[in-house]
């Protein structure tokens, strides 16, 4: 069963729970620029003369605030019902498919340990990918309306990011099989009761684990390194060429700190999402 398979079969349960995500995120990623009125309005309002009244940008805040923290309150309790109810499901296929004689009973335990790993990825990961894209085209397109430069300079990350996914995804996919290989023998490796073997065994899977994290933090590295000019390159142009309140800088550094922070992250979700197609490759195999 493949990851597009498990959504097209649980479509509206997965549907509803990225539903949630995506009305919090999005509360959460307007924010900052509502926030920064609010500084701007109080700071008016304490002028001489003073300008305006801050009760309304306060208002506005208060009401996103309100719905970030309270539809993520409610995804966090809803979400845990929704993943378990689909994975009982897809234990219950792999159940079938030993009875019919598919796979014996080690595989299928392999199998659903592999399983729970899928609906963790659509529980945890893909919540993950969504709301990194929200908060990194959140705030391209926030720091575009400030001024188009700012936006411009955080879009160059797309080329460099490119080409080095597409080295990272081919280097890391072919580890991810040699272990997923391994992790299937777990069971005739504990049942040759050979201290050496299974000492052996998970020795192996660390070596290969350990290339990957290497992968990571090559491509963590290079990534930094990007962001850091970027980081650089917009500080200039928010502080140096335009003239802007206290609360557009504000809001203007939320944003830059979001995009930074959350493109750091895009190596691990890359590793997550090649383990994923793998193991969900491996499972319609074996069910065809």
């Amino acid at each position: 069963m493949q990851l597009k398979s498990i959504f097209t079969t649980y479509r509206k349960s997965i549907l509803l729970a990225f539903s949630f995500v995506i009305i919090e995120k999005t509360a959460w990623i307007i924010e900052p620029r509502v926030f920064g009125d609010v500084i701007d309005a109080m700071i008016g309002a304490v002028a001489t003369p003073p300008k305006g009244s801050p009760t309304i940008p306060l208002l506005v805040w208060i009401g996103v605030f309100g719905i970030n923290s309270g539809v993520g309150t409610y995804r966090r309790f809803r979400h845990e019902k929704i993943y378990l109810a689909i994975y009982n499901d897809l234990a219950v296929k792999i159940a079938h498919m030993m009875k019919r004689g598919s796979i014996d009973a080690s595989r299928a335990a392999a199998r659903a340990d592999l399983s729970r790993e899928v609906i963790s990825f659509y529980q945890y990961r893909v919540p993950d990918f969504i709301e990194q894209a929200i908060d990194i085209g959140g705030a391209v397109i926030a720091l575009t309306l400030f001024d188009w430069r700012l936006g411009a300079t955080c879009a160059t990350i797309l080329v460099p990011l490119f080409f080095i996914s597409r080295l990272y995804n081919r280097r890391v996919s072919l580890y991810q099989k040699y272990i997923h290989d391994q992790q299937e023998d777990v069971f005739r490796v504990y049942s040759a009761n050979d201290v050496e073997q299974v000492q052996s065994y998970y020795a192996d899977i660390a070596r290969w684990k350990q290339k990957i994290a290497n992968w990571g933090a090559l491509n963590f590295g290079f990534l930094r390194v990007f962001l850091l000019g970027i980081f650089l390159l917009i500080l200039y142009v928010a502080i140096d060429l335009d003239d802007f309140s206290t609360g557009n800088i504000y809001s203007i550094a939320a944003y830059v700190w979001t995009f930074v922070t959350s493109s750091e992250y895009l190596p691990e979700q890359l590793e997550s999402w090649t383990s994923m197609k793998e193991i969900t490759d491996r499972l319609q195999k074996e069910g065809e």
